[in-house]
């Protein structure tokens, strides 16, 4: 008879249980149906103060070696990487090594129309307001991208003789103008932009196994990405994808774990002060400001709310086959990684992670 009971009383947990899943139960299922183990996939992690609530990690890094996606798997960051450059920017203004305010004719004196250089000011490039058109694939053809830096992504830029908008009037989304900010880094400290994020941020940070592009890199130590083509897979990131190779504007290579310790860096003011983090995720407004659309970017951060009013800060990431996204909702402690090396639609995955933790109580 009593063996019978334990039996009903397991049955009535495992119900229960099923009925009842946990918040992290919740969050896998989400990834899960989107991840097969023996393909490519991602890596979430989820934190909550100081603590991680989800972290984990889904399919392969290599389709060649099987190698596992961990947390601690290195992916592109794509334009996460922004991000990295900006706050650099903003250092090096702290410092009273540049200001904000520059015109790009102080650092390039060889646009080919030397009054749009002159209107142009670094806060405008940061905040992607410049209005400098994106006339790459113009002057250089597609095999000239995939080996082509960060400074030739950048001289066609110098030769456009218009531009789009008044610079601070509209927003237009440029890859091409973190480029030029990764230049000026290195213009203003004379040293590689590569190696003083590295300094400023990533040391900070205790971000070791980060990596960032500069010319044929990597093969090895990283996740490969991928698309998808009828039953197989094709390999899509450095070598067949085009600007890989212009890292300003997406070169940081790094891991769910690592980005989750540069925003915890970032708010505990280990490589920004406070003024700085704080003012960088201000939406900055211009008294120019033509679009339809109101100003939604700080300087390289977008911001939004959530649908219960909080602030959140966010940047994502598409290059390749690599996709990312990166969310602080700072006033709940809350920050959500996600790194794949597969197109994974970011908002599509943002959202119901959101639900989740409104449903969980995360939120409170």
């Amino acid at each position: 008879m009593k063996r019978n009971l334990h039996l009903v009383l397991f049955g009535l947990v495992a119900f229960s249980c099923q009925n009842n899943p946990t918040f992290e139960e919740k969050v896998d299922a989400l990834f899960s149906e989107s991840f097969a183990a023996d393909k490519p996939g991602g890596a979430v992690l989820i934190m909550k103060g100081e603590n991680v609530i989800f972290s984990r990690g889904y399919g392969l890094a290599d389709l060649v070696t099987k190698e596992k996606i961990t947390t601690k798997t290195l992916f592109n960051t794509g334009s996460i990487s922004k991000t990295f450059v900006s706050n650099v920017i903003l250092d090096l203004a702290r410092e009273g090594k540049l200001s904000l305010n520059d015109s790009l004719a102080k650092y390039f004196t060889d646009f080919k129309n030397p009054e749009l250089a002159k209107k142009v000011r670094i806060h405008h490039l940061l905040t992607h307001t410049s209005g400098l058109p994106d006339n790459r694939r113009v002057w250089l053809d597609s095999v000239f991208l995939l080996s082509a830096k960060d400074e030739e992504n950048f001289a066609p830029i110098k030769l456009n003789d218009s531009l789009l908008f008044e610079p601070g009037s509209r927003y237009e989304y440029s890859n091409p103008a973190f480029n030029g900010l990764a230049l000026i880094i290195e213009k203003v400290t004379g040293r590689k932009w590569q190696e003083v994020v590295k300094e400023k941020i990533f040391s900070p940070a205790g971000m070791s196994t980060s990596v960032i592009t500069d010319g044929a890199f990597p093969e090895q130590g990283v996740s490969h990405a991928y698309l998808k083509s009828g039953s197989t897979f094709i390999e899509k990131d450095y070598g067949e994808e085009p600007t890989f190779a212009a890292a300003g504007n997406g070169g940081v290579w790094s891991t769910v774990e690592e980005l989750a310790r540069y925003e915890a860096a970032i708010q505990k003011s280990l490589s920004l002060t406070k003024e700085i983090f704080d003012d960088s995720r201000e939406i900055k407004k211009y008294s120019n400001w033509s679009s339809s659309t109101p100003p939604f970017i700080g300087y390289s951060w977008f911001i939004d709310k959530t649908q219960e009013g909080y602030k959140m800060i966010y940047h994502t990431g598409t290059q390749g086959g690599f996709y990312g996204d990166y969310v602080s909702i700072p006033e709940k402690g809350i920050i959500y990684i996600m790194l794949c090396n597969i197109p994974t639609p970011q908002e599509e995955k943002r959202i119901p992670i959101l639900d989740l933790l409104k449903e969980y109580n995360w939120l409170d």
